[in-house]
């Protein structure tokens, strides 16, 4: 159908019809205006009882069209369930003293973001700092004297020239931005102010912070205190090529009162996250030695307080950690890590032995299915965490000794528990290509009818190095809410399954990920109840760029939708923000040396091929995959007459989910896309008018 009869819908404008309709009936399934009132959990924190978290409640502001952060609390049993800090503005980063009689947390009630810290008795309350920049990675003194903070300290540079001096009343343009940096932007922090990041302490009862760390490099990421006070442990890349490799840090012991430092690893790759155990003898921390691939995987490993005594405590399992904890006795650590699109936490002692407690961590994304989550361990070993599940996100559950899982926050029956939500179910298949074994999930509108057929989306996931699994969505509950079956899930290149699999795409992306998604279509079709006519598929970022290729090898899908691509692999390793890892990790040369390899990997190079009506969809101000991706493949679509459209998100970067009015409009006009390219359109007059262009 011509690109001119076709409306393209706003999900913003449908729901404010829908809610004009005062007499008509709450929908029984899913809808746009329910991803308002989305809640979930995060970021808890044992009470210094043991028996009760607090944590933080996020939830959405539609005045504001943002996420609201408070600290709530509740029992380990569920009981006393009570907000903490709770109001307009937002309160996280809850932390307790080493007493247990004060609380820290950060806040920007009284303008810009502030460490602030509570009695837990009588809930008498102290601002401690007055910053200019927002604190980060609090952590108390081992005394309860003393926070460490994180901060962005700013610099300035000499012009390279300064204009005259203007007449008094004239109106010039100011001076020229001068960039001299490797990494001058990044996603989601725009254009980035010169500076770096250091480490402060303050007194806890308020006073003058005190830089700690120094140097013309940046210090982020979590602090540890040294048992006796005088040290803290850390990670930072201080190596003076760092603007350049920049995943080569180490973990460091940094005097409080000299500032001198001490590096206690020193391979070539990523040592970060330390944490001191509860004796304070030993230090956990995450890395691995960098062999340039693409993905490697993190190893949780201990060494002594010194640097001595190095040990891998998770050698053997192929597959990240990503967070871990050490046990109140200091034995062993929790960590967590994924496999198979789910995120385990398990335990590991010192000497290697261990046990998983749990696969159902996560439900802290609410656009796609994620693995995501937290935990955090009490003194007499009960695991809180973020529970995952498919129809509702994250609340807060408790693992006790033998196993059982119980639910101790309830945040969004209000707004769901009363809604058809979607079923999902998992499809294990082998590759077409080398019968490598394949995970997917399938997913059925809430009426679901064996006796009918529905039209399939096929939504692919970004990264490329990520996974897919049961998780809450937003988009994919939306998707089966307006009728259709959705298929997604993990084709080689995605993690959780060990570093083989996500390495089959090293040096060579897009690949057979693209025959995987095929035949996870295909597979779905051989179960029945999918009208073959109706095949649409999206993906955004890794999932745009296959997208993109999809429709550039086959035109067997009615409609695309390509949000936030890679269309130009050279354009694109000279325009994002990680330049320098994506042309050291991700090809085999710069691109003036390789400029064929990054050609045949690109999608703009199959344009030629491509038939199918589509859509492109990016945040205007997405620095990862850059607004120039989007503008050259929807150019390149109109010049051969492809029918086409480009949706602009205001205001957003490569998280188009972070506001919540920008995922709403991102679904909204998806759907309007399909369902304006279905077999029927145009019959029935479908479709919402939207701000548009055609000219």
């Amino acid at each position: 159908m011509s690109i001119k009869a076709f409306c393209l819908g706003v999900a913003i404008a449908a729901t404010a019809g829908h809610m004009a309709q005062a007499d008509e009936a709450a929908p029984e399934t899913f809808d746009y205006e329910d991803i308002f009132n989305l809640e979930y959990a995060t970021g808890a924190r044992i009470t210094p009882d043991g028996k009760a978290v607090v944590y933080e409640r996020r939830s959405m502001d539609i005045m504001s069209d943002s996420t609201r952060t408070n600290i709530w609390r509740v029992a380990l049993d569920g009981s006393g369930h009570r907000p903490v800090l709770s109001g307009k503005a937002s309160y996280r980063m809850p932390r307790f003293s080493p007493s247990g009689d004060r609380m820290a947390y950060v806040s920007a009630v009284e303008g810009k973001s502030q460490i602030y810290v509570r009695w837990t008795e009588g809930g008498d309350t102290a601002r401690v700092t007055d910053l200019q920049y927002g604190p980060g990675s609090l952590a108390w003194s081992p005394d309860g004297k003393t926070i460490a903070f994180t901060m962005f300290v700013p610099t300035s540079a000499k012009p390279l020239f300064s204009l005259p001096k203007k007449p008094e009343g004239a109106n010039w343009a100011g001076p020229a931005k001068v960039v001299d940096r490797v990494t001058y932007r990044a996603d989601g922090a725009g254009y980035l102010p010169r500076g770096f990041t250091h480490v402060f302490t303050v007194p806890a009862d308020g006073g003058t912070p005190r830089q700690i760390t120094s140097g013309e490099f940046n210090h982020g990421g979590p602090i540890s205190w040294t048992a006796d006070g005088t040290g803290l442990i850390l990670s930072a890349n201080r190596n003076a090529d760092w603007q350049l490799n920049p995943v080569n840090s180490e973990v460091y012991r940094v005097d409080v009162e000299t500032g001198a430092y001490t590096a206690l690893t020193d391979r070539d790759g990523p040592d970060g996250n330390p944490e001191i155990s509860p004796d304070g003898k030993r230090i956990a921390y995450l890395g691995y030695a960098d062999q340039k691939l693409s993905n490697q995987i993190s190893v949780l490993s201990v060494m002594d307080v010194d640097g001595t005594g190095k040990k891998d405590l998770t050698p053997e399992l192929d597959r990240s950690v990503s967070d871990f904890q050490w046990a109140p006795d200091g034995k062993g650590l929790y960590y967590s890590y994924d496999n198979d699109g789910k995120t385990h936490v398990a335990y590991v002692s010192l000497s290697g032995s261990g046990r998983i407690l749990t696969d159902k961590l996560g439900g802290t994304t609410l656009g796609r299915p994620y693995s995501s989550g937290d935990f955090r361990v009490s003194k007499d070993g009960n695991l809180v965490f973020t529970l995952s599940r498919p129809d509702r996100p994250a609340d807060l559950a408790v693992v006790n000794r033998i196993g059982k899982v119980t639910a101790i926050t309830d945040l969004n029956s209000d707004v769901l528990g009363h809604k058809k939500m979607a079923s999902v179910e998992e499809v294990r298949l082998n590759s077409s290509v080398d019968n490598r074994a394949l995970q997917f999930w399938l997913v059925k509108p809430a009426d679901f009818d064996a006796s009918k057929q529905y039209p399939l989306i096929l939504e692919i996931h970004g990264g490329p190095h990520t996974a897919y699994g049961p998780h809450f969505s937003s988009e994919i509950q939306m998707y089966a809410a307006k009728g259709y079956m959705v298929v997604y899930g993990n084709p080689r290149g995605s993690t959780s399954y060990g570093n083989d699999f996500a390495n089959t795409i090293h040096h060579n992306y897009p690949s057979n990920d693209y025959d995987d998604l095929m035949d996870a279509v295909d597979t779905v079709i051989a179960r029945g109840n999918v009208n073959t006519d109706e095949l649409y598929v999206t993906g955004g970022s890794g999932g745009g760029v296959l997208t993109a290729w999809i429709i550039g090898k086959t035109d067997r899908f009615r409609a695309a939708v390509v949000a936030k691509p890679v269309i130009n692999w050279i354009s694109f390793v000279l325009t994002a923000d990680f330049s320098p890892f994506f042309t050291k990790y991700w090809f085999p040369d710069m691109p003036w040396n390789a400029v064929e390899h990054y050609w045949k990997r690109s999608p703009l190079s199959l344009v030629g091929n491509v038939k199918t009506p589509t859509m492109l969809l990016t945040g205007e101000v997405d620095y990862r995959t850059p607004m120039s991706e989007t503008e050259q493949y929807y150019q390149a679509l109109k010049l051969q007459g492809v029918d086409s459209v480009m949706v602009r998100i205001p205001a957003s970067g490569h998280g188009i989910a972070s506001k919540p009015s920008n995922l709403v409009q991102k679904i909204g006009n998806i759907v309007a896309w399909f369902k304006g390219h279905a077999p029927e359109a145009g019959k029935d007059g479908e479709g919402a008018e939207s701000d548009r262009d055609d000219n």
